[in-house]
This record gives structure tokens, C-alpha cells and sequence, in this order.
């Protein structure tokens, strides 16, 4: 299969001219690896993984000579299972005056980050890939940044064709992996069994230290069934037969892992009694539909969850644009204690831009309505509008817009 480039790829370089030492942290399968090689080609880097259970073993006997056998500019794949190099990258990074000499590739876990923090404290930049967006899946590259405005959304409408929902929900159902582009109904089916039985599984005993594995499936079946609503540990330890403690421990190792994303609720001052729970999202939906038992995209669009799952493909495009992009923001949701909910807030320089998601050509333009809630607390509101399946961009008022969910 032809290599596909990634959005990452324009930060990776840019940040390679000023780091010394550059971590890209992502879920298991999602390009890593491939996309760093594809950037190292005829470089003459050298690449070593510590999957290999020799280099592994050496890694965590003798940094030292490690590093005398894999001399820089290296590429060193699943850093986190030899944490004893951290020290010697460290003493390396402050002895040259190289930028680029590292490029590491691991899994977010909470104990790996947190040493690797503490360790390459501002010699080390972190980056983080996900799976593919239905953007890089389609090879489209926008050139305006995202600024919800009727004039830089009709600009992007130029770039692809008009929205349509069958083609979204084949890619929500398909999922992003590399491996699974273009693969028939049956070997899918396969890879994400084999995906979840043998390198989830394998994560979450080696870096959980989760011995369960049947509660542990069930767990993940059970997160399936909640997304794109507010976690809810009883409801989870219920499904799996555990404790809710074991449920929350269970959450941080499959956020640690890269498979489910945690959006996070607004919090200031100027509003009184917001909700504290985040919202669960699956950052693949092809690994959440086959967890669900999905069995084509046909189903899944006609089925009772069909809006559920939009709205996790929607924030996972939001949340892929802003990871790879220029721009720096925060994106939460909002809620109350009246249950007025809001399903996306983009802050970004000190303006939010609220965004409402409906999987409908044509939505109620009275949800905007809402968003008053921002004027009443004397906060900078910026564009929004509600992302939809509309076909192409509408002004709905000065500031807001139906938004074509292919445009983020």
C-alpha cells in the first residue's frame, strides 16, 4: 500500500529543528512508526525497537552501551518499555548542540510520562498521532485554519466534494487504522480481534498489570456502549462485573493507551454549578463499532446509536485538526445542573466558539440559542455555529453558521 502522509508530518519537522529529543505518543497501529521512518528515508538514521527482546534486554542492563551499539540520530520504537534510557538520552541531549538526535515512539502511559517528564524536562518535545482523519484519509489538505467563519468554511467547501452521509458513516464504521484501509468486511473483523486480543491485551497486563482479561473486554464492550455521553463508573463496574475504583483505574489505562479520549467539561468562575464529569469518546470509531457489534455501516447509520457515534466522529476530527495544526486550544464541553448542555467549546485566544453537532441536513436553527449563556457571563464569544450534515456552509446569523462536518 502507497504511504499515505500525515497531517503530524508539517509539526514533526518544524519542532525536529529546535528539540533534541522528539516523543510521538499514540495508540497501538496507528502509524507511529511508519510515519517516522518515512521521514527518516536516506537519512541514515538508525532504527531500533524495543519490541526486540535483545536490544530491550541491553537497553535496560547498559544504557551506555546501548547507545555505543545504536549510535544517534536515532529512531527507538515503544520507548516506554525501556524507561532506564531516559537518563543517558538526557546526558546526551546536554553534551551536543544537535537538534533531532532522538526520535522515540510510545504509548501515553501515566508512569512512562510521567519519568520521561521529569527526565528530559525542556530538552523534549511530546506530539501526539491518532488514527486516520477522514481529511487525511481523503488526501485533503486545507489551507485556511479553522476559524468557523462563513468566508473560510466556503473556501474549504472548494476542496471536497459536498457532504454525504453514507461516505461519513462508512469512515466512521470503517475507523482510521492504516491497516484496515480498504480491507473487506471480514479481514476488518479480523484485524480488530487481533487487535484487541493480542496488543490490548498484552498493554494492559504488561503496563496495567490487569490480569483480567475477560472483565477487561467486557469493560471496553461496556465503554462502547456509553459513547459520546458522560462516564458513568457505576454504570461501567455494573457492566463488567468490578468495583468502581477497579472501573476508574480501568479508564486511566485505556485513555494511558490511546484507545478512549476524555472530554473534558468548561470550568470557570463566572458560572455557577457546572457539571465535574467528562464526556467518553472512542478516538477510533471503526475499534468502538466492532466492540458494538456493528456489523456494516449501513446498520450502524440506520441504528438507534447512529447520533452517538457522529458526534464522537465530530469531536475526533475537532480534536485531530487542533493536535496537528498551528493553533493553540482547549476544547470542552458545557453543562449544568439544568442538564442545558452545549456539545463543544472551542476556547482559542481568549474567545470560545460554541458548537452544537446534529446528525441532520437540515437542524433546528434555534439550538444556537444556547449559546447566550456565554454573553450572560461576560465571556468573548467567537464563531460557531452547529456542525451538521448540510452540504455546504449557511449563515445561520452574523456569527453562526451550519457547518458541513467534512470542513473540519
Amino acid at each position: 500500500m502507497a504511504y499515505i502522509s500525515r497531517e503530524l508530518e508539517r509539526k514533526f519537522l518544524k519542532v525536529n529543528g529546535f528539540f533534541k529529543a522528539i516523543l510521538v505518543t499514540g495508540a497501538r497501529q496507528v502509524g507511529k512508526t511508519t510515519m517516522l521512518k518515512h521521514l527518516a528515508e536516506g537519512s541514515g538514521r538508525v532504527y531500533v525497537t524495543m519490541d526486540n527482546a535483545m536490544a530491550r534486554d541491553l537497553a535496560k542492563r547498559d544504557p551506555v552501551l546501548f547507545f555505543q551499539n545504536y549510535k544517534p540520530p536515532i529512531l527507538i520504537d515503544e520507548i516506554q518499555k525501556a524507561p532506564e534510557l531516559f537518563e543517558q538520552i538526557k546526558i546526551m541531549c546536554d553534551n551536543s548542540e544537535e537538534t533531532g538526535l532522538f526520535w522515540l515512539t510510545g504509548s501515553q502511559q501515566y508512569k512512562m510520562m510521567k519519568s520521561i517528564r521529569e527526565t528530559l524536562a525542556g530538552r523534549l518535545c511530546i506530539l501526539e498521532l491518532y488514527s486516520f482523519s477522514q481529511r487525511e484519509k481523503n488526501q485533503v489538505i486545507f489551507d485556511t485554519e479553522l476559524d468557523y467563519s462563513l468566508e473560510s468554511l466556503k473556501e474549504r467547501q472548494k476542496k471536497v466534494p459536498k457532504n454525504d452521509i453514507v461516505s461519513v458513516f462508512q469512515h466512521i464504521w470503517e475507523g482510521g487504522m492504516p491497516q484496515v484501509l480498504g480491507a473487506d468486511d471480514e479481514i476488518r473483523f479480523e484485524y480488530y480481534n487481533s487487535y484487541v486480543e493480542t496488543y490490548l491485551m498484552r498493554d494492559v497486563m504488561e503496563e496495567g498489570g490487569i490480569t483480567d482479561t475477560i472483565r477487561f473486554r467486557k469493560f471496553m464492550t461496556a465503554c462502547a456502549a456509553l459513547v459520546s455521553e458522560q462516564i458513568n463508573y457505576a454504570n461501567l463496574a455494573l457492566a463488567s462485573d468490578i468495583s468502581q475504583p477497579t472501573a476508574k483505574e480501568w479508564t486511566k489505562v485505556l485513555q494511558g493507551l490511546g484507545i478512549i479520549y476524555l472530554l473534558q467539561p468548561y470550568s470557570n468562575n463566572a458560572f455557577k454549578r457546572l457539571t465535574k464529569t467528562p464526556k467518553l469518546y472512542f478516538c477510533d470509531t471503526g475499534l468502538c463499532a466492532y466492540l458494538s457489534m456493528w456489523l456494516t455501516p449501513a446498520t450502524l447509520m440506520n441504528g438507534a446509536v447512529s447520533g452517538h457515534y457522529y458526534e464522537n466522529y465530530v469531536v475526533m476530527e475537532l480534536v485531530k485538526n487542533y493536535a496537528y495544526s498551528k493553533s493553540k486550544v482547549n476544547i470542552t464541553y458545557y453543562r449544568d445542573v439544568n442538564a442545558k448542555e452545549i456539545d463543544v467549546f472551542v476556547e482559542e485566544n481568549n474567545l470560545i466558539h460554541p458548537l452544537e453537532i446534529k446528525k441532520s441536513a437540515s437542524p433546528e436553527y434555534r439550538e444556537i440559542k444556547k449559546y447566550s449563556v456565554i454573553d450572560k457571563a461576560q465571556l468573548n464569544r467567537g464563531n460557531g455555529g452547529i456542525i451538521c450534515m448540510c452540504e455546504e456552509p449557511l449563515p445561520i446569523d452574523e456569527e453562526n453558521c451550519l457547518i458541513p462536518s467534512n470542513l473540519i
